[in-house]
This record gives structure tokens, sequence and C-alpha cells, in this order.
């Protein structure tokens, strides 16, 4: 089963708009890691992402991306196939 991770922000329209979707489609838990706690954190989010703004969503191995990478995905039809063991 993959499990759904989330670098995020305490304050964040974006990634609550992101686990409201995920959620919609059958993702009971997503593990968010904080970057506004951690300056080590936003640098290893930047290091294997090499974006810099959150939402950062990976399902399992698969990177995603950011929210607006989420919603064309989902809008395509791989969102729900990637969710597909999850649910």
């Amino acid at each position: 089963m993959s499990k759904v991770m989330m670098y995020s922000r305490r304050i964040c329209p974006y990634c609550d708009m992101a686990e409201r979707l995920l959620r919609s489609r059958g993702v009971e838990q997503i593990e968010k890691i904080m970057i506004d706690m951690d300056d080590e954190t936003r640098e290893q989010m930047m290091t294997r992402t090499g974006r810099r703004t959150v939402p950062q969503i990976y399902v399992g191995e698969t990177y995603v991306g950011g929210f607006d990478d989420l919603i064309a995905l989902d809008r395509d039809g791989g969102l729900s196939p990637l969710l597909g063991n999850m649910v």
C-alpha cells in the first residue's frame, strides 16, 4: 500500500486544498512534513523536489508535484489509478 506524503506549512491554503482533494479521493492518512518548523527540513524538500513552494506531494515513491500538478493529474484521470492500491 502506497502512502501519501506532503511537505507543508502550518498556514497554507494550497496545502489545505490539496489535502481536501486527496481525502475526497479516499486517502485517509497523509504524512505531513512541516517545513516552517525547521530550516534543514525545508532544504531537504528543495533538494529532493527542486522546488521552493508547498505543498510538494508524493504518492508512494511517485513525485506528484505541487497543488497545480495534483489538480492536473486528477483532471487527466491519473490520480485515481495512482491511489488505486490505497482505496
